[in-house]
């Protein structure tokens, strides 16, 4: 079972009961209470996002994003609420969660990718406009869009298997995301796969408050501890 730390990564799902959806409209700008309130309305999660620098202890970032307009625009609303104002936090959705959702070009290959994926034993989520149609039933997806994928990889055998797989399914899928390493720190996967040839080498690391460069080997080595300590 997940811990709540591990649910309030990025990307992870937050249902708000009626007090923090009272909480976001009392902070949110006049101009975005109207998407606030349908989110509350329809009960859809909330997606979390990395935490701005005066956020408390004891409160929670999220965001939502609305549907492209016309133009390609996505408006995106970042929410603060009160830990307390979170009824359930839930991982990023599972490719089997979304192949319906999916253009009908795409499904056939994402079933290949998730029974590899599970004959593999790795975790493979999916977030971004993919995962917010499923939930939603809203139209996000573009002619251009991608499928962004989290790779939770627990030791260096799996990174390399997973990595490798993610390859092989971008040729025939339109797939994005990140490496959530169990540190915290995430790596867009193309990044690592073009570094990692070389452990000095760095990478743009992502984590709970902000971004850094970072050497592959120090990523591999907090990889591996974790793994020993499992």
């Amino acid at each position: 079972m997940s811990s709540r730390s591990e649910l309030s990564a990025r990307h992870g799902l937050a249902w708000l009961n009626e007090a923090g959806w009272l909480d976001a409209l009392a902070r949110v700008a006049d101009e975005h209470r109207f998407a606030v309130q349908r989110w509350r309305q329809h009960d859809w999660p909330a997606v979390i996002r990395r935490r701005d620098a005066d956020c408390a202890s004891g409160e929670i970032c999220l965001g939502i994003a609305l549907p492209p307009d016309r133009d390609g625009v996505k408006l995106r609303v970042a929410l603060r609420v009160a830990l307390q104002g979170v009824r359930e936090m839930r991982a990023p959705l599972e490719i089997a969660d979304v192949i319906e959702h999916a253009g009908s070009q795409w499904r056939d290959d994402l079933r290949v990718m998730h029974d590899q994926i599970a004959a593999q034993g790795l975790t493979i989520r999916v977030y971004g406009s993919l995962a917010l149609q499923a939930l939603t039933g809203l139209s996000y997806l573009r002619p251009a869009s991608d499928i962004d994928v989290l790779f939770s990889p627990q030791d260096r055998l799996q990174l390399e298997h997973g990595v490798s797989l993610l390859q092989r399914h971008a040729l025939r899928l339109p797939l994005d995301g990140e490496i959530a390493f169990p540190s915290g720190h995430a790596v867009a996967w193309k990044e690592w796969a073009q570094a990692c040839g070389r452990s000095d080498n760095r990478v743009l690391v992502k984590h709970g408050s902000g971004v850094a460069l970072q050497r592959v080997d120090e990523l591999l080595a907090a990889l591996e501890e974790h793994a020993c300590a499992a």
